[in-house]
């Protein structure tokens, strides 16, 4: 895969590791894997339907005096 042996993308990813860290390549791996998707979609015509996201609900809380 693009002339690359094994030792190369150790390198690679050894570089990326030190620039970005290891708290922020799963933030960044999931940010590229959904550009990906959507680039497909939109060369495919495909559309999703334009329904609003729906909120989580907050948890109902009960109001409860301590008595002390």
């Amino acid at each position: 895969m693009f002339g690359l042996g094994p030792w190369e993308w150790v390198l690679i990813f050894a570089v990326v590791l030190l620039l970005f860290g290891g708290k922020k390549l799963p933030e960044f791996a999931r940010g590229l894997g959904s550009s990906i998707r959507e680039f497909q979609e939109a060369l495919r015509g495909e559309k999703k339907p334009s329904t609003p996201e729906k909120s989580p609900k907050a948890p109902e809380t009960l109001d409860k005096t301590i008595d002390g």
